[in-house]
């Protein structure tokens, strides 16, 4: 029998004990997902607006730029999508409602008045991130104040579009208080996701990705240029991600993903990134208030029902039809709607009554101030 030579015994038992200890990749953790894109004209991310690039950029505003006193409603024809206005939530069996091309104060009078009663609308907008997705955003909500109408749904689907429309609008959502559906068969897709991470509530159940940002104007020549290009747009998108609670690592995320290609995000990581559920910022700046009006067992409750909706209802492959018929049979366990505060109960959107919906706020008081259930 052939000797083995005594100096490779330990070498083999090495390898042996390393071959034991890999561990095994467990059996239910996600696979990362990506897809092929097409160009950036089909919507992906792109920049557009000049930046000054230094050696180090500047830090990134706490806050947004103020936008100008009032809505311009200047004449604009909504070319970069298709949008519709509906007075229930029900799109499974009530559809999208009535098309909406035409953005002058009238016209949006008129989709909007037969919701007045109810005080609840859904904007579905399938289409790009631009400046006549930013305006019709502005001027429905500016409407939808006249008419007291203080719940509000933007049910979308978009493959994205230019980032600083999509923070422009995503700043102005922030403070005018809107629900934010991606529902199954749709997809919220690059700069979609800045739109997605203002809402105050996020119900998810089609495609979120995202990619790196593709800066369309950029007169660099070198890689260095570029990316300090690059890097003072990331400071305004860490910046803004910041002021509405999500976190700065989806911009992080972002910059390792080519633009060629879609990370496609898991249940977990729109949880991880705060893109799902509750903003945690607006939770933030309504608990002090709820507190006060609805008391601490309320604001107990709430939370208790939020947890609950998460373990319980966001099961994978369901459709947002059956999410909200999951958290509207939920949080009966939890005493809601709440005699005292139906309004600020969760998914008060779906309860009939101009009793249990928000009234406008108070002349004088931000919008963004003013309660809020979901």
């Amino acid at each position: 029998m052939r000797v083995m030579p005594r100096q490779v015994l330990p070498c083999l038992v090495l390898l042996l004990l390393a071959a034991c200890l890999r561990p095994e990749p467990a059996a239910d953790a996600p696979l990362l997902e990506t897809v092929p894109m097409a160009s950036p004209e089909d919507g992906g991310a792109f920049s557009v607006a000049p930046v000054e690039p230094a050696e180090e950029a500047a830090p990134a505003p706490a806050q947004p730029e103020p936008e100008p006193p009032g809505v311009d409603w200047s004449e604009l024809p909504l070319s970069s999508g298709r949008a519709s206005i509906s007075c229930e939530l029900d799109y499974l069996a009530r559809g999208d409602g009535e098309p909406l091309a035409d953005l002058t104060h009238g016209a949006i009078e008129h989709a909007l008045q037969p919701c007045a009663e109810r005080g609840v609308m859904r904007l579905r907008y399938d289409g790009r991130v631009a400046a006549d997705f930013t305006a019709l955003m502005q001027r429905v909500a500016a409407v939808a104040d006249e008419l007291g109408i203080g719940k509000r749904v933007l049910d979308i689907a978009s493959v994205g579009g230019q980032v600083e429309e999509a923070i422009r609008a995503g700043d102005f959502i922030a403070e005018s208080r809107w629900t934010i559906w991606v529902r199954e068969g749709s997809a919220c897709h690059s700069a979609c996701v800045f739109v997605l991470t203002a809402g105050d509530t996020r119900l998810i159940t089609g495609r979120v990705g995202i990619h790196r940002i593709i800066r369309m104007s950029s007169t660099a020549t070198t890689r260095a240029e570029l990316n300090a290009e690059l890097r003072a747009v990331y400071d305004r998108v860490r910046g803004y991600l910041e002021r509405n609670g999500a976190a700065v690592a989806v911009a992080d995320l972002m910059m390792a993903v080519p633009n060629r290609s879609l990370r496609l995000l898991t249940q977990d990581e729109l949880r991880l990134y705060g893109l799902d559920g509750v903003n945690p910022a607006q939770d933030d700046l309504d608990r002090l208030r709820l507190m006060r009006k609805c008391g601490e067992d309320f604001v107990s409750r709430r939370d208790s029902f939020t947890r609950a909706f998460d373990v319980q209802c966001k099961a994978p492959d369901t459709d947002l039809d059956a999410l909200n018929a999951c958290g509207l049979e939920l949080r009966q366990r939890f005493g809601f709607p709440d005699e005292t505060c139906p309004a600020e109960s969760p998914l008060s959107e779906f309860d009939v009554g101009t009793g249990l919906v928000l009234a406008p706020p108070p002349r004088g008081e931000p919008l963004g101030q003013q309660g809020g259930g979901g």
